[in-house]
């Protein structure tokens, strides 16, 4: 079995090195990465010293600046560096796609394997309870949850999060149905093992390409949201969130200042391929039917 999985993987990693599309998405996503990291840290650490760093300071001085040696993306209205603001709203998308997942993939993938293992009455419900969420309307369940726990990060984390399970759901719970009738569960079952080590030990193994695939599909739709919410007034407030400098960028993008919404709308638009063009070469990577 482990033979078998290491040479799935390894497979897959062939198949994804002859994409060249694939690995400039995944070196765009590294590059992302880093920039998220380093603008965290540059969080913490003044979070830490409690004084307000470079990128939240004003000098209305410097205000409107276009790009320049002294700052490369120019400034926003307060004089603030856009490069600088930008790298911090590269850390929030991050958090606010990993965050959101944390939460979702897990209620996902424990509903669909229950519901594909048990099948009956647990199935049921399963599908009676994803059904009720995907009839609601997405974004108003969101924008819902988020106005009751209140505008910020955690709202944004909640209302993503716990809306956004039941296409995981779905997948992992018809994977789980067709493994399920697969030789090495019916040994595993004869062999006394109980229900839980089966589908936990056995049977999630074998579908984690779906998880990861579903992670990277999942991410920028959830950094998407939350720029939309940010930008209605609903997301972050005291951070460079994307979408509060794209709402900022915009009232003066009449006046000539385009470069701050310009680099913030490149950036958006690149994370957000980045992730969709390697979720599809992944899916097709990890494919079993497929081969060299």
């Amino acid at each position: 079995m482990a033979e078998k999985s290491n040479s799935l993987w390894g497979d897959a990693w062939r198949r994804l090195k002859k994409n060249r599309m694939a690995m400039l998405c995944l070196g765009l996503v590294a590059v992302f990465t880093l920039l998220a990291v380093y603008g965290e840290i540059v969080y913490q650490v003044h979070e830490f010293r409690d004084i307000t760093p470079a990128y939240q300071k004003t000098n209305l001085d410097l205000q409107f600046q276009p790009p320049s040696s002294g700052h490369w993306m120019g400034t926003d209205g307060l004089g603030r560096d856009v490069m600088s603001r930008l790298i911090q709203g590269v850390s929030i998308a991050y958090k606010v796609g990993i965050i959101t997942s944390l939460i979702a993939i897990p209620i996902g993938v424990f509903f669909g394997c229950i519901a594909g293992y048990f099948g009956g009455k647990v199935d049921d419900f399963v599908v009676w309870l994803y059904s009720t969420f995907a009839s609601m309307p997405g974004l108003l369940f969101i924008l819902a949850i988020a106005m009751v726990v209140g505008k910020g990060l955690l709202g944004i984390y909640l209302g993503i999060g716990l809306t956004t399970w039941v296409g995981i759901c779905r997948l992992i719970r018809g994977e789980v149905m067709k493994h399920k009738e697969q030789t090495y569960v019916q040994a595993a079952q004869a062999l006394g093992l109980g229900s839980g080590r089966i589908i936990f030990r056995h049977i999630l193994p074998n579908v984690m390409h779906v998880i990861i695939v579903t992670f990277t599909l999942r991410f920028p739709a959830a950094v998407g949201t939350e720029v939309f919410l940010s930008f209605l007034g609903i997301g972050v407030q005291d951070q460079p969130s994307w979408g509060l400098m794209i709402n900022n960028a915009r009232m003066r993008l009449w006046q000539g200042v385009w470069w701050e919404m310009t680099f913030v709308t490149l950036a958006v638009f690149l994370l957000v391929l980045a992730f969709n063009l390697l979720g599809d070469a992944l899916r097709d990577a990890l494919d079993p039917r497929l081969n060299d």
